[in-house]
């Protein structure tokens, strides 16, 4: 039997909430043009080339990062970073491969970094534009006879272009990463995207860094953001300075490189730092809001307001509850979760920005009320193709006439995990969009209430992949996905919503009573018993799992105290 356990129920409109600037950047407080021609900028550029220890280069890699003008130099309007084949000699270690690793010699916290580069994309070759702390303890680098107290991945590292290390993805797939002490190397915390013509086009490749996330952008759209819910020293080393590299490493996690390989080039037109310096004394103007999508379990705000500097913040507070969300100007959704289904609620919202002038027409007041359950989620680890080490999380949502589906794969240490969706009749490939981590999602439109949709998830991965069976779901239905003994639903009941305790009426013996939240933690079991209390939860939505013999049910529970 499948294990129905609701992980995540803030689906709707994930990928728009998450993958946003927050904090708009206007003012230019450090650049290199790359005018002219011949050396690199000695004032704004290091040339790293001491090797760490042991005589290698991390990852496997082969080159030697010199500062030879042949590896980088300035040509037409733009640096040329040159990785060749070619036997150097250096610090008593010979190689067959140069290369050159830039360390700026600007460093800054919080910001934002556009790079306009046209990236190589031959075999064996590693391009990269990234970010360290600038207290990385790393021998050779610029800052580090000053500031470099602290080890990688502790100094934290933010990488905002990499290509060539995903050999499972097309040919012009690049991908953003942060390491961490809570995720380093094959970092979890990682998105990317497809560009057109990676090595004849020029691409503007940003990275959008404020207190509370940190946004991927190429050509100016968002295609990732990082933004843990607890930031400390373990998931969020990105509240210091950091400063740029730009750098091509050759083979290791590249893979092989040609014998016949003779140069690659990176050319970078322009960096560009941006921060906001002046001071902000007007506030937002023209803030208003009304209510968009509404769900079982969450409702959406369509709120506006214009702002000098960019960033709206907005405040929402209903019941005990009170919501902050960073928004650009213009019309923007936010998303209120974990709210109950088919209930009434008043949202109070105001608006202001980052120095915090306030709104002249602060609050309004808003009116909304869920609609009832229209959803079905649970866990798997079945295949159709390929293997599932743990499993994957799904979920299938009505709002109005579409369908949010939305799966996430609970396999670790995978790198460059996206998702496909597959319809199965007729049969299509859909891509989906990446919400954070490995969370993927997708809203088809137009379904008629009462249909019958099938669906399953292709998670494509370095040097591999996995997919889904197909699930069922019926449009416009609450239900739990999979099958259940239809005599075993009607074996026992309950009250619900419950309160402090929740009695169950059973023809047969209990052997379990399990309630999970809506992360999938379990927060109450007990044995042999037809009662469990729950006066210890807060108000919300869980999962009642009843197990009699070898046969469980799940059910909804609502708590209302």
């Amino acid at each position: 039997m499948e294990k129905i356990i609701k992980t995540f129920l803030t689906l709707l409109f994930a990928s728009s909430s998450f993958s946003q600037v927050d904090v708009v950047y206007n003012n230019l407080v450090w650049a290199d043009e790359f005018d002219g021609n011949g050396p690199v900028n000695a004032a704004n550029w290091h040339h790293q080339t001491q090797l760490p220890s042991g005589g290698s280069w991390f990852n496997g890699e082969v080159q030697h990062y010199t500062n030879l003008q042949a590896n980088s130099f300035v040509d037409a309007g733009a640096l040329h970073i040159v990785a060749k084949k070619q036997t150097y000699t250096d610090q008593g270690i010979t190689k067959e491969y140069t290369s050159a690793r830039l360390n700026s010699k600007f460093a800054f916290k919080y910001g934002r970094v556009d790079v306009r580069a046209k990236v190589p994309i031959g075999a064996g070759t590693w391009p990269a534009i990234w970010m360290l702390g600038r207290n990385v303890n790393e021998d050779g680098g610029y800052f580090d006879a000053t500031y470099g107290n602290t080890p990688w991945p502790a100094c934290g590292e933010i990488d905002i272009m990499e290509h060539g290390i995903f050999p499972s993805q097309p040919i012009d797939y690049v991908q953003s990463t942060l390491h961490t002490p809570s995720s380093n190397g094959n970092s979890v915390n990682h998105g990317g995207t497809i560009a057109t013509d990676l090595q004849n086009t020029y691409h503007v490749y940003s990275m959008n860094w404020s207190p509370n996330q940190i946004t991927f952008l190429l050509d100016g759209v968002a295609y990732y953001t990082y933004n843990p819910a607890d930031k400390n020293a373990s998931t969020w080393p990105f509240d210091a300075e950091q400063y740029v590299l730009l750098n091509i490493a050759m083979g290791g996690i590249a893979g092989g490189i040609p014998s016949n390989f003779n140069q690659a080039t990176m050319q970078i037109d322009y960096v560009r730092v941006y921060q906001n310096t002046t001071p902000d004394t007007q506030a937002p103007l023209d803030f208003a809001g009304t209510v968009g999508n509404v769900g079982s379990d969450q409702v959406e705000l369509l709120l506006q307001a214009e702002d000098n500097f960019g960033t709206v913040v907005y405040e929402v507070s209903y019941g005990d509850t009170t919501l902050s969300f960073n928004r650009t100007s213009g019309l923007q959704s936010v998303i209120i979760p974990d709210l109950l289904p088919s209930t009434s609620y008043t949202f109070t919202v105001t608006a202001k920005d980052l120095a915090g002038n306030q709104a002249a027409n602060n609050p309004i007041v808003l009116n909304a009320t869920t609609t009832a359950d229209l959803s079905c989620a649970g866990t798997d680890n079945q295949s159709q193709q390929g293997t599932f080490a743990i499993g994957y999380n799904y979920s299938f949502e009505t709002i109005g006439n579409n369908v949010v589906i939305t799966f996430e794969l609970l396999d670790t240490g995978l790198v460059g995990v996206v998702g496909i969706l597959w319809r199965q009749s007729p049969f299509a490939e859909i891509n989906m969009d990446q919400v954070s981590g490995n969370v993927f999602t997708k809203t088809i439109t137009n379904q008629t209430l009462g249909a019958t949709i099938s669906y399953a998830v292709k998670f494509a991965y370095a040097g591999g992949l996995a997919v889904t069976k197909y699930f069922q779901y019926v449009v416009g239905s609450s239900c739990v996905l999979g099958t259940e003994n239809p005599l075993l639903q009607q074996s026992f009941a309950f009250e619900n919503p419950a309160r402090d305790t929740v009695h169950i009426h059973s023809v047969s013996a209990i052997d379990k009573i399990a309630i999970y939240n809506t992360l999938g933690v379990l927060v109450g079991e007990v044995n042999h018993a037809n009662e469990i209390p729950v006066r210890h939860l807060s108000n919300g939505v869980y999962l009642l799992v009843v197990q009699l013999g070898n046969e469980k049910s799940v059910r909804k529970l609502i708590i209302s105290q």
